[in-house]
């Protein structure tokens, strides 16, 4: 069997899993927007500091809009994407090793090229598709919930970003995994990272100070404040991450060929 139709086929279960819980995850997240919408919630949170906004996640939007609800609850969508990219990029590369099926491969008339290719895009495919579920499932959520202008399009940009951020955890995942002697360890490994990568991210939240450790956490290489704006993205910022990617892409294939597999 082709090796990325085997890649999709033994991660398809775990697709529909996560593509379950981020629908739900949007559905419950959405389902509080009429508590904070109301008068008397946007009053609370008027007069909250700004240290505690910033501990919820609050910070300066306006939740009592639509865009500013999304963008509160968006982070909690995009640490849940980036945990799903992460562990898939490291267990896509490290399985074989993990469940003794390294001479599946091995014997099979095809290069190892092919294999980090094959194991790659079908990590891609999942990607795409919890991504579009997201997207769906928010888009079709806040239409049923707002009563003002329509924001689809900055709904399509939080996604974006996103998606990239998941790009990113996905070939750090997949890097950690071929570069590791101990290919199993890597998505312990790659879930620290990410895990202080968002607490970096948090942290800035609370003083502009330090906001130069930002560059080690993708969680902040997007402005929220721009999207909620209209103004998009960044298209620097998005290519300075689209090469981060294909350099660990790269590595993961560097590394990869270099290993001596357990069989």
């Amino acid at each position: 069997m082709n090796i990325f139709l085997r890649e999709l086929k033994a991660n398809r279960k775990a697709l529909i899993i996560w593509s379950v819980c981020m629908f739900l995850l949007v559905i419950s997240g959405m389902s509080k927007y009429t508590v904070y919408s109301s008068g008397n919630g946007n009053e609370v949170f008027n007069k909250m500091p700004y240290s505690l906004k910033a501990l919820l996640g609050i910070g300066s939007f306006d939740v009592a809009k639509m865009s500013g609800f999304f963008a509160f609850l968006f982070p909690y969508l995009e640490i849940t994407a980036a945990i799903h990219a992460a562990l898939l990029g490291s267990g896509i590369i490290a399985k074989e090793e993990r469940d003794k099926t390294t001479e599946f491969l091995m014997v099979k008339p095809v290069s190892l090229n092919t294999i980090v290719t094959s194991k790659l895009l079908a990590a891609f495919v999942n990607v795409v598709v919890l991504n579009i579920v997201t997207l769906i499932s928010s888009i079709m959520m806040v239409n049923a919930y707002n009563k003002g202008k329509d924001i689809s399009g900055e709904i399509t940009m939080f996604i974006l970003s996103m998606f990239i951020v998941q790009l990113i955890f996905l070939s750090l995942g997949a890097l950690l995994s071929a570069f590791m002697k101990n290919s199993k360890a890597s998505g312990s490994i790659v879930a620290g990272i990410l895990f202080g990568s968002f607490m970096i991210s948090k942290i800035t939240d609370f003083t502009d100070k330090i906001n130069a450790i930002n560059i080690l956490s993708p969680f902040k290489y997007f402005s929220y404040q721009d999207i909620v704006n209209g103004n998009g993205i960044s298209v620097g910022i998005s290519i300075i991450s689209i090469a981060l990617i294909v350099t660990f892409a790269i590595l993961t294939y560097f590394f990869y060929m270099r290993r001596d597999f357990k069989v």
